[in-house]
């Protein structure tokens, strides 16, 4: 038997590109590359590029959340790019690649090795994930990208160093 991998309308006809091969899985396993894992991200209407995304797409997931800043154990509100490139293989339940238009999915399900899983699992997690886009053919590479208020604002802190005095030792002698 064969399995439909896109819709098929009444009276189409079935084409071998619309259908697996026989025996062969539709489900979202049968999309991934040898030694990758599916991983879903919950998605919104602002996280998920407001509903324009495709199985096939790729996307540059960023990660908002507290961080902490290395001073006394302070925090601060951070987005950084953890994953680019990451390559989408179904949306919502949905792993066909037909589509009539823009639709606000709730997850989508991407590849990515065990790291990436466990990389994105953890910001899910501690933080909120949000997507970006990547065009199809662009082939640039995404620096690492780390913003915080005060680089949001442009803001430069400095760090003023307090010269002390210096110490003198005295030695006191009291005789009677």
């Amino acid at each position: 038997f064969r399995t439909a991998l896109r819709t098929l309308e009444k009276d189409e006809a079935v084409l071998a590109v619309k259908v697996t091969e026989p025996g062969q899985d539709a489900g979202v396993a049968s999309r991934l590359a040898t030694g990758m894992r599916a991983f879903a991200i919950n998605v919104d209407v602002t996280s998920g590029v407001s509903g324009f995304l495709a199985p096939g797409d790729l996307v540059d997931v960023y990660w908002t959340g507290r961080a902490a800043t290395g001073q006394e154990g302070t925090q601060k509100d951070v987005t950084k790019l953890i994953q680019t490139n990451v390559k989408i293989i179904a949306v919502d339940p949905r792993a066909d690649i037909d589509r009539t238009g823009p639709a606000v999915a709730r997850t989508i399900t991407v590849e990515g090795t065990s790291e990436e899983v466990g990389r994105l699992n953890l910001a899910q997690l501690s933080g909120r994930l949000t997507l970006a886009l990547v065009g199809h053919g662009d082939t640039t590479v995404s620096e690492p990208i780390e913003i915080d208020h005060d680089a949001l604002l442009g803001i430069e802190r400095r760090v003023v160093e307090v010269e002390k005095a210096p110490q003198v030792c005295t030695v006191t002698t009291n005789k009677g």
